[in-house]
């Protein structure tokens, strides 16, 4: 695993003048990359799209769904059959009806069971905003120096990772995952 120190910045030509900056101070350029974080919820991990198979909101949607059926059911045989007693309409409007009020209540009990979604994150947790990235695999002797300099040429979010730096890339890059914020507290060697 490499030590990695990433800042985020909000356009490419701010993240492209910090990379300038590490550069001058002797990072070379396989050990610096740029790449573009897409907001939350956004990074396509489905074939459909989106960072997770279902919305957590929606898992007692079917229970709300099988008692609507029910409720409504009843309710349009009950509305079907005063029908047919005071209009003398054919039996058949009595099961539209039930039907009509079944797919009614289906609906309005699964909605009626759908919740706001809650935080996917923990709340103590720093969530990872979208932006330019620019990730600098450093060593036990520079992360101080790369987080300085990020931080100095207007870099936000300044956190430390590990992680497997090939071809000049952090290539197992999770924007689900939390950064873990510098904050002074640089990560020993993991040797």
């Amino acid at each position: 695993m490499s030590l990695i120190i990433a800042g985020r910045f909000q356009t490419f030509p701010a993240a492209e003048s910090a990379a300038q900056k590490l550069f001058a101070r002797g990072f070379v350029e396989e050990d610096v990359t740029l790449f573009f974080v897409n907001p939350s919820g956004q990074h396509a991990r489905h074939p459909i799209g989106g960072d997770v198979g279902t919305d957590p909101g929606t898992s007692s949607a079917p229970k709300g769904a099988g008692r609507g059926v029910t409720i409504g059911a009843v309710v349009g045989a009950i509305v079907g059959a005063d029908v047919f007693a005071i209009f003398q309409t054919p039996l058949l409007v009595s099961v539209i009806a039930a039907g009509v009020g079944a797919y009614i209540g289906s609906l309005a009990g699964a909605m009626s069971h759908t919740k706001k979604p809650r935080a996917a994150h923990n709340a103590d947790e720093p969530m990872r905003h979208a932006g330019v990235l620019v990730a600098v695999h450093v060593s036990q002797e520079t992360q101080a120096d790369a987080a300085t300099i990020l931080s100095e040429s207007g870099g936000m979010d300044i956190e430390h990772a590990s992680g497997h730096w090939k071809q000049g890339r952090w290539s197992d890059f999770d924007p689900l995952q939390p950064p873990h914020p510098v904050n002074g507290d640089l990560p020993q060697s993991r040797v």
